[in-house]
């Protein structure tokens, strides 16, 4: 009851806004609540969900639907689910909003919950590298991410999570086209980077772009509106700060998280540098490296 003498009443999520299948699960991902670990991993491809699944100690749940397919077992004595995510911040939207509700949402009652679970949310992928001496097989841990995605804009007060003169700086620096989707900037969990110290990994800032072809820089056929934006990019220093690799998700990934009080990081392969043209088209050996590595330090 309020000050005036009104009881608030929980309102109930309609179905047309959270959407269920059948059998309870939630309509993308099809989980439900049981089946999901507070450590999760996220991945783009769904065969790395079962690369990662390899290193379990055991596996107890596995289900797939399209591009998302989930295993959760145990490594370490830990609890983990790796979830593939398929490629682009538009599944991530998906994705996270639909973890989110699997913790925070009663989904028989369609209500929010009173007391709120925090994730634990790694990506583990590949990118490709921004500066010189970043070349093929180095593992980059994500202090800030840029979305140039524009995914975040739709949800309000996002500039509350975001770090605003870094974008500032970043607009005005590369001379930004009002034509682009403005681009976001947000920060790692501070706890699930501290995991994360070490010679193994170098920290950078990651620009998630909403294609891999044009949003990249690449030219086939099509000319770009910015052609020197990847020069920029390049180039740009926001106080001690350089932007080290480009990759398609993590934006989202540390926005919606951020909104939603979830820890979140992305830990990324390069496996080619685009300012010297080196790449690594054998990676995966690499990456089975990284992510014994990532699992190791995640549940340490």
């Amino acid at each position: 009851m309020n000050s005036f003498g009104f009881c608030y009443v929980k309102s109930m999520i309609q179905k047309s806004e959270l959407i269920l299948n059948n059998d309870g699960s939630i309509f993308h991902l099809h989980l439900k609540p049981e089946h999901l670990a507070d450590k999760i991993l996220l991945v783009g491809d769904q065969a790395r969900v079962n690369t990662i699944a390899d290193f379990f100690d055991s596996v107890e749940f596995t289900t797939q639907n399209r591009e998302f397919k989930t295993i959760t077992g145990w490594y370490n004595h830990n609890k983990i689910s790796v979830i593939s995510t398929g490629i682009g911040t538009d599944n991530i939207d998906i994705v996270l909003n639909e973890l989110d509700a699997l913790v925070n949402i009663d989904l028989e009652k369609r209500e929010i919950k009173k007391d709120k679970k925090s994730l634990q949310i790694v990506r583990i992928g590949t990118s490709g590298g921004l500066q010189k001496d970043l070349p093929p097989n180095t593992f980059v841990v994500s202090q800030k991410s840029i979305g140039f995605d524009g995914m975040l804009n739709f949800y309000a007060n996002r500039e509350l999570y975001c770090d605003v003169p870094f974008e500032k700086a970043f607009v005005q620096f590369t001379g930004w086209k009002d034509a682009l989707p403005e681009p976001y900037v947000v920060n790692a969990s501070t706890s699930l980077l501290s995991k994360f110290e070490g010679d193994k990994f170098i920290k950078g800032v990651t620009i998630s772009a909403p294609g891999f072809y044009g949003p990249q820089g690449r030219i086939l056929r099509l000319p770009l509106a910015m052609p020197e934006l990847n020069k920029q990019i390049e180039l740009f220093r926001f106080e001690d700060l350089r932007i080290t690799n480009f990759e398609m998700e993590g934006s989202a990934i540390y926005g919606l998280s951020q909104m939603l009080n979830h820890q979140a990081l992305t830990v990324c392969l390069i496996i080619a540098n685009r300012i010297t043209g080196q790449a690594n088209e054998n990676y995966r050996p690499e990456m089975e490296k990284m992510i014994q590595t990532v699992l190791d330090q995640l549940t340490r």
